[in-house]
């Protein structure tokens, strides 16, 4: 279910203190039907964190107020991007932007995700599957820039209790949004041999 190898570390906005999160790695990859896979993996101390308890599966907004993993989608060289959170409870959001921040209230982005999460001592793993018919237009045949977050909620933190991770920072708050931390690139998926 889990991959085992690693090969991103997303980074804590130096802003934001962490002291009982350890690491946050994430795997990305494209999927055989065009679509996209996550696999998030938060290694700390559990106990002090707030982990979204499971509900029942679902849409829902303001995930991101609390404990949850992110993935910002676009095609390269297109000012349009799709947002997408998934929470350790089994709910999901998905939402559509035209540019920076401009939200494409018309584009309503409602085929859910495929999650799976596990919560165990010490570690927090969260797979989401996104399907190809909820990805930007031409997402199936040119590279995509994307980003990967994370907002952890901590219980018992003195200098605020969200700590914000993403591949790559590029303001002096945080912003996942800001296409600089899009900074992952996927090539177009292969045709089938």
């Amino acid at each position: 279910m889990f991959p085992t190898e690693f090969a991103l570390n997303l980074l804590r906005h130096p802003a934001t203190p962490a002291p009982v999160v350890r690491s946050i790695e994430v795997h990305a990859a494209r999927t055989v039907g065009g679509g996209l896979e996550f696999a998030y993996c938060l290694r700390g101390d559990m106990a002090r964190l707030l982990i979204p308890a499971p509900q029942k599966a679902g849409c829902a907004d303001g995930l991101w107020e609390h404990s949850c993993f992110e993935a910002f989608v676009g095609v390269l060289g297109e000012p349009a991007y799709h947002e997408f959170n998934f929470s350790p409870s089994g709910q999901w959001a998905a939402y559509a932007f035209s540019g920076y921040r401009q939200r494409d209230e018309a584009l309503r982005l409602l085929v859910p995700p495929q999650i799976t999460a596990r919560l165990s001592v010490g570690r927090l793993e969260l797979v989401a599957e996104i399907p190809a018919t909820v990805l930007p237009p031409m997402a199936g045949v040119a590279p995509l820039q994307v980003g990967l977050a994370a907002v952890v909620e901590a219980i018992d933190t003195v200098d605020g209790s969200h700590s914000y991770w993403a591949l790559r920072h590029p303001a002096a708050l945080p912003d996942f949004h800001h296409r600089a931390s899009f900074a992952l690139e996927l090539a177009p998926p292969r045709e089938p041999a």
